[in-house]
């Protein structure tokens, strides 16, 4: 644990924005944070009224994230990081201030909008020497760190096929013509940059490269704009090559009706086979071949290590998605206390390989649906 708490400052998230208040229970969980500046905003009054309710002192309470860097890098008592839980198009900017002024990033996902601000942000991390932390909150759950450990141990053998979902309907319908948060600058493409690929389909794209420790080489993606007028994608189909021979699949829509968060992943190898549904987070099926199917638990027989670390509470009492979100926190902060730390917590290279991903999706389905290299 630290001897200190980690001072940190948040740019966006004020309100009732979701991902904000997502961010901030996170980062109270263990402790090893104190959340003591803000620029949560882009109205100057309503950052600082934001900023307000949240107890932060108000000469730290700031009207812009450029008022932020400049001032908080003044200080004696500085922030030691930067939260970005701004609008896709703001990560880069953002990010790319904070690490010249000295401080750690944990920044939302996708990590930028195009993949050449991401190349260069990954730049500056290696020159700044600083921490960077990508929210791919999934990594954070312990059956997903399990699968991750089993893979790794032989337990499924060679890599035949990964297959991952992640199915929405919050945008089945125009919702963002009726002004509905986070729906208006999700399907603006000067602001997100992608619609459910970046949105969803990184999640996915991840959560398998994470699982199973390698990356596919090649895709070849439809991408489909179903509701009218609408000017980013809102469903993806996509399919997978891998250098080992092993092949994937990924499905991402914002608009099938009767899916809530519907995020599923399944690998399998020559020797077995591992299933998750992230609306059932606890449970990890796990099939050898030729052996009847077994369910694993969170912290039940047959854990792993890492699933034993990241649970937070005994078996068979829930655990879920803030949980998941504060491990990532955790492992954050054990990292800006130790550098030499390897945590499992995606970085600033995963964050390349997402916009490498969303670059090549666009890539592909532009040249009417064929198989492109994922160049990172």
């Amino acid at each position: 644990m630290s001897k200190t708490r980690i001072r940190v400052g948040m740019v966006g998230g004020g309100g009732t924005a979701f991902m904000g208040t997502v961010h901030r229970i996170a980062l109270r969980f263990d402790d090893r944070y104190e959340l003591v500046a803000g620029a949560l905003g882009s109205n100057p009054d309503k950052s600082r009224a934001d900023a307000a309710t949240l107890g932060i002192a108000p000469d730290r309470a700031y009207g812009s994230w450029q008022e932020m860097m400049e001032k908080e890098a003044a200080r004696a008592d500085r922030m030691d990081a930067v939260i970005v839980v701004t609008p896709n198009f703001l990560h880069f900017p953002v990010a790319e201030a904070a690490l010249k002024a000295g401080f750690h990033v944990i920044c939302e996902k996708p990590m930028t909008t195009t993949l050449d601000e991401a190349r260069a942000l990954a730049a500056l991390v290696e020159m700044s020497g600083k921490g960077f932390f990508l929210t791919h909150t999934y990594t954070g759950y312990p059956m997903i760190r399990q699968a991750r450990e089993m893979v790794a141990a032989g337990e499924i053998g060679t890599l035949r096929r990964v297959e991952a979902e992640y199915l929405q309907d919050w945008l089945a319908e125009p919702v963002e013509k009726t002004g509905a948060e986070g729906a208006v600058w999700r399907t603006d493409p000067a602001k997100a940059g992608a619609g459910a690929i970046g949105d969803i389909g990184t999640h996915a794209y991840n959560l398998a490269a994470f699982i199973t420790g390698e990356e596919p080489t090649h895709l070849l993606a439809e991408l489909s704009s179903f509701v009218s007028g609408r000017k980013v994608d809102d469903d993806a189909m996509i399919l997978l090559r891998y250098g080992s021979g092993a092949k994937g699949a990924i499905l991402a829509s914002q608009v099938l009706t009767g899916n809530g968060n519907n995020l599923s992943l399944r690998v399998y190898g020559d020797k077995g086979g591992l299933e998750w549904w992230q609306e059932r987070p606890e449970e990890l099926w796990f099939t050898r071949l030729g052996a009847p199917r077994q369910l694993l638990r969170r912290n039940g027989a047959g854990s792993t290590a890492a699933a034993i670390d990241g649970s937070r509470v005994p078996a068979a009492h829930p655990e879920g998605y803030l949980e998941a979100f504060a491990n990532i926190y955790r492992d954050a902060a054990d990292a800006m206390d130790n550098p030499a730390l390897t945590v499992p917590v995606p970085s600033v290279v995963d964050g390349v390989r997402g916009l490498a991903f969303i670059s090549a999706c666009l890539a592909s389905s532009g040249q009417g649906a064929s198989w492109v290299p994922i160049e990172n």
